[in-house]
C-alpha cells in the first residue's frame, strides 16, 4: 500500500490504512532517511508524542520500538501531550527530528503521524517526499518496548514543562499574572486541557476549562476551533461571562477564541489583534507571512504600518520554511495556526492563547472595544468557509478549469488578480475575494470566502459552489 504525506504529515482512518504495521513503515522509512541524512550538530535522538485518539499511545510506542530498534535514543512523552511541546523538545534537546501522533481537527477515526525536523518544526515538503521514497527499501528493525525501556533506548519523559518554562519567558508573564484575568478554555476534548490552569497556577488569573474531559470520540465533534463545534461553550458563556475564550484545537497547534460572552471570534480577527498587538504595544518590527487563505485585513494593516508582508501556499510548513530565513515578526494560517519568532518556528496555540492574554492585561480593556478600533481603521472583513465531499479524481480537472475560465468579476466588482499557486484565488477590486482549494489530508475541497458583510460572503460561497458543477 503506498502511503503519502498531505499538508502536515501522514493521515489515514484507523484499522483501515492506518495500522501498527504501516506506521511500523512510516517509521522505519523516517529512521532510514535521518540515518542517511544526519544534520550537523544534532543528536541521534527522536522525540515521539501523541494525542488522545484511539490507541495514540500504542502507535506512539510501536514507532518508538522501531527508532530504538535502529539505533536512535527515543525520548517517548508518557502522556497525551500539545505537539508544539513535542516540537520544542525536539529544538531544545538538539533530536534529529520528532514524531507526533495526531490527526489533528480531523475526524475520531482518522490519526496521524507528523513529522517535525531538527529545528523544531514541521518537515519540509521534500523531506517528506524523500522519506516516502524510504518506504519498503528495508525491513522494519524493531525492539520490544519493555526491554528498550529498561536499558535507556527509550526514555520516558514529560516535554511539557520544558515547553511552559520557555511560553513564560515569550511573554510578560508576570503582565499576565498579575491581570486578574477570568477567561475560559475550550480544550475541545483535546491535549490543550489543563494547560492554561498549570501555567497560571498561582496567579490572580481564574482559568475555566471547558470540555477538557479524555474522549477519543471528542463529544461527537471533530475537534477544529470553528464555530460549529462551539454550541455548547457558547450557552455556558451567556450563563457565565468571562473576558474571554480561548480554544485549542485536537493536538494544540492552534487557537481560536470567542468572547466572554460566547460570540464567536473567526481566526482571522484574532491573527489581526496579535499583529496590532506586536506592533503597537511591543513595538515590534519584521515581515508578517501569512498562508493564502488568510484575511486580507492584514495586508492593509501591514501597508499602515510599513511591515513586509510574505504570502505561502496552504500548510504551516511553508511559513515555518520563512521563519527559519529569520526577520520574521508573525507567522499565521487560517485556520489558527500562529507561530512567534524566539520561540519555534511551528504554530503553537498554547503561545498564541499566552500572547492574547498579555495583550488584554496591557490594554486594560475590553476584546469587543480592541476589535471595534481595528475595524474602524482597517474596515470590516467578513469570512466563511465550505468543505465539501469532492472525488480526488476530479480535482485536477476542477483546478484547471478555475484556471482557464476565470470570472471577469466578483457580484459585479472586477476581478484584479488571480492566484494560482494553491488552488485557485480570485481577487477583486474591492478586496472581496473567492478561492477553492482541495484539502492536503482528505477527499475533500474547500472553498473561501472574504468580503465587507455576511451577507456577501455567503453570496461568494454560493458562486464557488455553483463551479464545482462545470467538471
Amino acid at each position: 500500500m503506498s502511503i503519502k504525506f498531505g499538508t502536515d504529515g501522514w493521515r489515514a482512518v484507523i484499522a483501515e490504512e492506518f495500522t501498527f504495521a504501516n506506521v511500523a513503515r512510516v517509521a522505519q522509512a523516517t529512521a532510514d532517511y535521518w540515518k542517511a541524512h544526519p544534520v550537523a550538530g544534532t543528536e541521534r535522538t527522536v522525540v515521539i508524542g501523541y494525542d488522545r485518539r484511539f490507541l495514540s499511545d500504542a502507535f506512539a510506542r510501536r514507532a518508538a520500538e522501531v527508532f530504538a530498534g535502529n539505533d536512535f535514543t527515543v525520548v517517548l512523552t508518557p502522556a497525551p501531550t500539545p505537539t508544539p511541546s513535542v516540537s520544542f523538545a525536539v529544538k531544545a534537546l538538539r533530536a534529529v527530528g520528532g514524531v507526533m501522533l495526531t490527526a489533528s481537527h480531523n475526524p475520531p477515526v482518522f490519526n496521524g503521524f507528523k513529522l517535525k525536523s531538527h529545528y523544531g518544526g514541521s518537515s519540509d515538503p521534500q523531506t517528506c517526499r524523500d522519506i516516502e521514497s524510504w518506504l519498503d527499501r528495508n525491513p522494519v528493525r524493531a525492539v520490544a518496548a519493555d526491554a528498550a525501556i529498561r536499558d535507556r533506548r527509550i526514555r520516558l519523559q514529560d516535554v511539557r514543562p520544558r515547553h511552559y518554562a520557555a511560553l513564560k519567558k515569550l511573554v510578560d508573564f508576570k503582565r499576565i499574572a498579575g491581570s486578574g484575568l477570568r477567561f475560559a478554555h475550550d480544550a475541545l476534548f483535546g491535549v490543550g486541557a489543563g494547560c492554561f490552569e498549570q501555567l497560571l497556577a498561582g496567579t490572580t488569573c481564574k482559568v475555566t476549562t471547558l470540555n477538557g474531559a479524555h474522549d477519543p470520540l471528542f463529544g461527537g465533534i471533530n475537534p477544529e476551533p470553528v464555530v460549529a463545534n462551539y454550541t455548547r461553550t457558547q450557552a455556558y458563556l451567556k450563563k457565565h461571562p468571562h473576558d474571554l475564550c480561548l480554544v485549542t484545537d485536537g493536538d494544540a497547534d492552534r487557537i481560536g477564541g470567542m468572547d466572554g460572552r460566547g460570540r464567536y471570534l473567526t481566526t482571522h480577527i484574532l491573527i489581526c489583534l496579535l499583529l496590532a498587538h506586536l506592533y503597537h504595544n511591543r513595538h515590534g518590527q519584521g515581515r508578517v507571512v501569512k498562508a493564502l487563505t488568510t484575511t486580507s485585513m492584514l495586508d492593509k494593516m501591514c501597508a499602515a504600518y510599513g511591515l513586509p508582508l510574505t504570502e505561502t501556499g496552504v500548510g504551516f510548513k511553508y511559513i515555518c520554511a520563512e521563519m527559519l530565513q529569520g526577520g520574521v515578526l508573525l507567522g499565521a494560517e487560517e485556520s489558527g495556526g500562529i507561530g512567534f519568532p524566539r520561540h519555534i518556528p511551528e504554530r503553537d496555540g498554547i503561545a498564541a492563547g499566552l500572547m492574547l492574554l498579555e495583550m488584554l492585561a496591557i490594554e486594560n480593556g475590553s476584546l469587543n472595544r480592541l476589535i471595534a478600533r481595528l475595524e474602524k481603521q482597517f474596515g470590516p472583513h467578513r469570512y466563511g468557509r465550505i468543505d465539501t465531499p469532492f472525488p480526488l479524481e476530479k480535482r485536477e480537472a476542477l483546478m484547471e478549469f478555475l484556471k482557464r475560465q476565470a470570472p471577469d468579476t466578483l457580484l459585479r466588482s472586477p476581478v484584479v488578480q488571480v492566484k494560482t499557486f494553491d488552488g485557485v484565488k480570485y481577487v477583486a477590486q474591492d478586496d472581496s475575494w473567492l478561492m477553492l482549494r482541495g484539502s492536503g489530508t482528505e477527499p475533500i475541497l474547500r472553498i473561501y470566502a472574504e468580503a465587507g458583510s455576511e451577507a456577501t460572503v455567503a453570496r461568494l460561497l454560493r458562486l464557488g459552489e455553483s463551479l464545482t458543477k462545470h467538471v
